[in-house]
């Protein structure tokens, strides 16, 4: 195993946290957001579209969110993907713009957005000690083979567990920042 593996290893957990990074930046805190509106697909021309294939996402305000529908005839198609994505958000439509007042958040919103965030960390958490494991495993397959001896086994070894010390602990300060951003009032 040569060190581009030990690095693709580190790669992958970047990954990981990288996605980890874009579900917190879908996660409400009560300040508008165009990232907010990111997840949502609009059932359009026969297929799912990402909304910011069908208009323009605006945040004129820091408590709204403007859509620009580019056809007049996905406005409703739109406006209904907005209401069902769970987010708890109201649209109103004004020709083909639709606003989206960001409502204050309740203390109880609050903390089940945090179970929420500490979900999608524990899940993060997950991805990379499986990308360690993938990593632990290619580096015993390649001992057994001879392509590497003990001592360069263990220390690509120790390697990969500093790396996935290093990611688990970016992630809970994603997390511990997340969950400070939710809580503010």
């Amino acid at each position: 195993m040569a060190d581009s593996e030990v690095s693709d290893v580190n790669r992958r957990m970047d990954g990981a946290l990288e996605s980890l990074r874009k579900e917190f930046a879908g996660l409400r805190t009560g300040r508008a957001s165009a990232s907010l509106l990111e997840p949502i697909n609009v059932d359009a021309y026969g297929s799912h579209l990402p909304l910011n294939q069908v208009g323009t996402i605006g945040v004129p305000e820091p408590r709204l969110i403007t859509v620009q529908v580019w056809d007049r005839g996905m406005v409703k198609a739109t406006e209904k993907a907005i209401r069902e994505s769970g987010l708890g958000l109201n649209p109103q439509t004004e020709g083909q713009t639709i606003r989206i007042p960001v409502p204050d958040l309740s203390q109880e919103r609050r903390k089940e957005l945090s179970k929420v965030a500490h979900k999608y960390a524990e899940a993060a958490k997950v991805a990379v000690r499986n990308v360690r494991r993938d990593g632990m495993d290619a580096l015993k397959k390649a001992e057994k083979a001879g392509d590497i001896s003990e001592d360069e086994h263990k220390a690509k070894a120790e390697k990969i567990q500093a790396a996935t010390d290093a990611h688990i602990k970016k992630i809970d300060e994603a997390l511990a920042a997340k969950e400070k951003e939710i809580m503010q009032v």
